[in-house]
């Protein structure tokens, strides 16, 4: 009796220890890995970032948004509320590579059917990897009109970067137009185009300066004293070393960033630690993050300007201005200097140099396949279809369909688009890069590239002149779903049997955005090995909206049960469950 009666006691005691180590497992796996949930109301605020009162999205009251904080491995819960009133949204996660999420990537027609108004919907993915990322809407023409903000991941405890610092900051670039993107659609969608021309503002992290005694302003609707325009103002302490996360989320502008008197290390680019250089200016495109060091190390008693410029546009943007404040100065004291002009606007060889000069950290490299299993070179060019001013990939200028890509290829729904493969190349042979093409008429099409799951796929972006003399354009492009090798940079046209000898296989950096450089092209490299259906496109908000862009699937029998939040528009209202 005594026997069986310790017996249990132990089976007992076993039992208690088991339950003890699985609860101390599944703490310490909550510390590692936790959820962090965010309630975003998105609606139109009259909001004066750069002086001139006009309508702008915010979320909870705020433009630029609430930057979102997180630890690498945790999960993001964002329900997102559509107070647009008479607008559809969805919020793209840009940078994120939504692996086994593909549902949450925010592209409207490509992986989700819109919010409508009213209507709350939920966002959940992981932030798989440290860095700095972006988020930003994907509907329309919005994100300039003030929804977007910026995600910052950190490493795990205890991981150490190849790099110190004693503070983390985040900047983010914007520019501003007061016409709304009601007015700027319409004219880019009209046969009388009309182009959105220059903004009026270049905002640092929300703040812009517009000349308000140009005679021509309405004075109720332009008050130079508005708080709200303040300048931005980061403070800083004699002696320390600051990390500056900035990011771009322009419209249209290619911008140039500096700070009077001090130089920048660069230290990482799109999520990816860069082998560290040292620039007086950073060149950055829409879409782009980077995190430079600077080392607060000049004369403490003054501050000194921020200052961001556009650049490969012959713009009529004044430059940006903030402060770089040296406590205990006043953060609004201005300095004594004039603020710095910048780099020339059509100086296209530093922006180059800048571009070969960013390598993956040499502790840091991910080798890139040595071969591709397919190349898809892009012609980028300005078109003209049936009267309309588009943008075109090989002469075929992209329209979204009613029905996302996601819905209609996982439920097998392929008349929802068009079947024609798009081109994989253009006639490079006869085609004059450097001129205006004779015949400027190009196609629609709604089809996509059909990527063999897990293969190697190299893309060519070549540039070309548009469609007025002498004029080729800086054209940032961001791929979703992936990170890609950049291979090489070139002037003129790419050649495919002597170029690919010099594509950089020792130390190539990997990023989610690049740009293609006036008449020159840019090859990436990237693995289709992350099930779903992703775009790849200009990141100027005109150009995606004119046509520059593309879609790519892979391995979508791998993908997951879609959830029916997705749903509800074109053909998908069937399997909506409201």
């Amino acid at each position: 009796m005594v026997e069986h009666n310790f017996h249990q006691q132990s089976h007992s005691f076993v039992k208690l220890v088991i339950f003890l180590c699985l609860l101390f497992l599944s703490a310490n796996i909550s510390v590692e890995a936790r959820i962090r949930h965010y309630e975003w109301e998105v609606k139109y605020e009259y909001k004066s970032p750069d002086c001139f009162k006009k309508l702008s999205i915010s979320i909870n009251g705020k433009t630029p948004g609430p930057t979102i904080v997180a630890q690498q491995g945790d999960t993001i819960v964002v329900e997102v509320k559509n107070s647009l009133l008479t607008e559809n949204l969805a919020i793209h996660w840009h940078g994120i590579r939504q692996i086994g999420t593909p549902w949450a990537d925010g592209t409207e027609g490509v992986t989700q059917c819109p919010i409508v108004p009213g209507d709350t919907f939920v966002y959940k993915f992981v932030v798989d990897r440290a860095g700095t990322y972006l988020y930003h809407a994907h509907y329309g023409m919005q994100r300039q009109a003030g929804l977007q903000g910026m995600i910052r991941v950190s490493l795990p405890d205890g991981v150490l970067e190849p790099f110190s610092y004693d503070h983390d900051k985040s900047i983010l670039l914007t520019d501003w137009y007061h016409k709304s993107t009601y007015e700027q659609a319409t004219g880019l969608a009209s046969l009388d185009f009309s182009w959105v021309g220059e903004p009026q503002s270049i905002l640092i992290h929300g703040r812009g300066r517009f000349n308000c005694s140009i005679p021509s302003i309405d004075p109720t609707l332009c008050n130079a004293t508005n708080p709200q325009c303040t300048p931005y103002s980061m403070t800083v302490v004699s002696g320390k070393t600051y990390r500056l996360r900035i990011g771009s989320l322009t419209a249209l502008s290619a911008l140039s960033f500096e700070i009077e008197g001090h130089n920048m290390t660069v230290v990482e680019a799109d999520g990816h630690y860069v082998e560290p250089f040292v620039v007086q200016n950073l060149f950055i495109y829409s879409g782009e993050t980077y995190s430079v060091l600077i080392k607060a190390d000049q004369d403490p008693t003054r501050n000194y300007w921020a200052s961001t410029k556009v650049v490969s546009r012959n713009s009529t943007t004044p430059n940006g201005l903030g402060i770089f404040n040296y406590y205990p100065n006043h953060p609004r004291r201005y300095p004594p200097t004039v603020p710095p002009s910048g780099p020339r606007w059509d100086d296209v060889a530093p922006r180059m140099a800048q571009s070969v000069a960013i390598k993956s950290h040499k502790d840091f490299i991910h080798a890139p396949p040595l071969t591709s299993d397919r190349v898809i070179v892009m012609l980028n060019t300005q078109n003209m279809v049936n009267g309309y001013v588009r943008w075109s990939v090989n002469n075929v200028s992209f329209n979204m369909p009613h029905t996302p890509y996601l819905i209609a290829l996982k439920y097998n729904l392929l008349h929802a688009f068009d079947q024609t493969p798009p081109p994989d190349n253009y006639d490079h042979k006869n085609y004059d890069i450097f001129n205006i093409a004779p015949n400027v008429n190009a196609t629609t099409s709604n089809s996509i590239y059909r990527l063999k799951f897990n293969t190697t796929v190299d893309i060519i972006l070549q540039n070309a002149n548009t469609k007025n003399p002498n004029n080729s354009e800086t054209h940032p492009w961001h791929l979703h779903g992936h990170d890609f090798w950049v291979m090489g940079y070139g002037n003129g046209k790419f050649n495919q049997s002597i170029d690919p000898k010099n594509y950089n296989f020792v130390n190539p950096i990997m990023k989610n955005t690049i740009p293609v450089h006036p008449y020159g092209w840019t090859a990436l490299r990237f693995r289709a090995d992350n099930p779903g259906v992703w775009a790849f496109h200009c990141h100027i908000e005109s150009h995606f909206f004119m046509g520059m862009g593309v879609v790519f699937e892979e391995g979508i029998e791998k993908v997951g049960k879609l959830p029916t939040s997705i749903m509800g528009c074109g053909e998908s209202k069937r399997f909506h469950r409201p």
